[in-house]
Order: structure tokens, then C-alpha cells, then sequence
């Protein structure tokens, strides 16, 4: 089974990690912090950033990330998402899982590299209210809605797919405004009721919007440049992503509920593709893995 099941693993690993035939250096240098990092083990963000509902939390991030038109110009006008999908995927993956598993010098660091890109990431767009603005990536606003939509992202899939969450919901949205501070965020949410009622504020003000832009982003989110043998399980993972979505946001974006959604509800298929993610990747990831050798070795010092 474990010959068949390898070129999908292999896949599966090249388009989380870039790469297939090792394990990124920056993953092994998680092992050589020299404490304990932000998050201890087994916490709010370990658990919620360690588990497959990630899989589906990093599509529906995307799509509610693009209802910002700031956010959204950011990826039109700099983002290489086109040419190296992957490649920008891998890089997230990289941050979330530093400032997660990582020593604090590690997820500081970390941060500061994305912040020092982010510094580039400059132009205008068209608000939700018809206004030109000025936009940087860096922006304490805009990094705000890119933090609790991705909060509320994964949050959202691991409640509905997931193990459950030591502290529950509040304890994720608490421990995680961490990684907010880091990125220049000035207040981020620190129950989930503030990170809905945060999110409800920017669409109930008009900030959130849709159009011929965002489809075009969404047709792309639909359809990335996957590996064959992959296409039918992330068909089933961009399904469960929109279901999980609120009614108003999957409207804005152009995605109605279909006939297909009512006959075969989601939530049991992605539920079983997440659990075949689970049996090829294993039950831990390998940042989770380098960060308990780290732990290990400064218990025994």
C-alpha cells in the first residue's frame, strides 16, 4: 500500500512544501531554537496549525482575503501567483509554521523577513466605497484583515473538521493575536466573538467588496496548477471551503450554493479527504517534529 499511495504523498508533499525529495532546511532549523518559542507544545495554535483542517482554512483564508480590495491589489499587482502558485503557497506555509513551532528569535526573525518583502508591496486601489486610497502591505489596517481573516479561516475549519482546541475557540483567537502584534497589528481580536464581530465591522462598513477582480482571483483559487493525481481531492477541499464560508462573503465573491451542494453535502467528503491527507502526511507535521527535538534538548541541558 505504501508503494501505491507514494507518488500521491510525493505530490502532496511538493505542493504544501515546494519540494518533494527533502525536508526544507528552514523546517530542520526548528530543532536549534534556544527556548520554547511563543506557543508551548500542545497549545491552541499547535493544534489548530499541526491538524489537515489547514488544508481547507488556507483556501477559505484566500477567498475571504481577497474581499478586501487592498489585499486583493497587493496579490494583483506583486504577487507571482500565476507563475510560481507553489512557490507563494510554500512561503506562507513557512512563516505560519515558524512563528508556531519556532523559538521566539526564529518566529521574530521570520517575521521580519516578511515584513522586509512586504516593504515593496506598495500602490493604490479603488475602496468599497469608490475611493482611491493608498495601500501598503504593511499598512497596521491592512495587515489587521489579513490576520483575523486568517484566524477566522482556520479557526473556522478546525471547529468543523478538527480535534478539539485546548482553551477552545477563544484560547486560538487569544494565543494566535501574537502573531498579529508581530505583524504590526495593533488590537486583534482575542476572543471569537470579537474576530466575528471584527470581521461583521468591515462588511457591515462597506470595506468588503466583489467584482470582475475578485472572480478572477476565485477562478484561479478554483483551479490552481495541481498535479493531476490531486485535482479531485482539492475540488472537494475548494467545495468544503466555500460551504464553510458565510452566505454574504460567498455571494460578494460570485460562488452560489448548487444543486450538487444539497444532494452531496461537504462535509463528509472533506472529511474523509482529510483523512486521507492525515494517513500520508502522518499524524505530525515536520515543523511539529523539529520543534519537539528542540524542546527535548533544552529539557535535557
Amino acid at each position: 500500500m505504501t508503494g501505491i499511495l507514494e507518488p500521491v504523498r510525493s505530490r502532496l508533499i511538493e505542493t504544501l512544501a515546494g519540494r518533494s525529495d527533502e525536508v526544507p532546511r528552514w523546517v530542520l532549523a526548528l530543532e536549534d531554537g534556544e527556548d520554547d518559542g511563543f506557543f508551548e507544545a500542545g497549545s491552541a495554535p499547535w493544534v489548530v496549525h499541526g491538524g489537515m483542517p489547514t488544508l481547507v482554512a488556507g483556501v477559505r483564508a484566500l477567498l475571504l482575503q481577497a474581499l478586501h480590495p487592498g489585499a486583493l491589489a497587493g496579490v494583483r499587482d506583486f504577487s507571482r501567483y500565476r507563475e510560481d502558485p507553489l512557490g507563494r503557497l510554500a512561503g506562507t506555509i513557512q512563516w505560519i509554521h515558524t512563528v508556531t513551532f519556532g523559538s521566539t528569535g526564529q518566529a521574530v526573525a521570520s517575521t521580519q523577513m516578511v515584513k522586509a518583502m512586504h516593504k515593496r508591496v506598495t500602490g493604490t486601489f479603488v475602496d468599497g466605497h469608490g475611493v482611491t486610497r493608498p495601500y501598503s502591505a504593511n499598512d497596521p489596517e491592512l495587515a489587521a484583515w489579513v490576520h483575523i481573516a486568517f484566524t477566522d479561516a482556520f479557526l473556522t475549519a478546525h471547529e468543523r473538521w478538527g480535534s478539539p482546541i485546548p482553551g477552545g475557540a477563544d484560547g486560538y483567537v487569544s494565543q494566535w493575536a501574537t502573531a498579529g502584534e508581530l505583524m504590526g497589528v495593533a488590537e486583534p481580536p482575542r476572543s471569537a466573538a470579537e474576530l466575528r464581530a471584527q470581521i461583521g465591522a468591515y462588511t457591515a462598513d462597506g470595506e468588503l467588496r466583489g467584482g470582475p477582480e475578485v472572480e478572477e482571483i476565485v477562478r484561479f483559487i478554483r483551479r490552481p496548477p495541481l498535479r493531476r493525481m490531486l485535482r479531485p481531492s482539492y475540488r472537494v477541499v475548494f467545495r468544503a471551503a466555500v460551504a464553510s464560508l458565510e452566505p454574504r462573503h460567498r455571494a460578494m465573491l460570485g460562488l452560489r450554493t448548487t444543486p450538487l451542494d444539497r444532494v452531496f453535502p461537504v462535509d463528509r467528503a472533506a472529511a474523509t479527504v482529510l483523512a486521507g491527507a492525515g494517513v500520508l502526511l502522518g499524524p505530525q507535521t515536520q515543523a511539529e517534529l523539529s520543534a519537539r527535538r528542540r524542546l527535548a534538548r533544552l529539557a535535557a541541558d
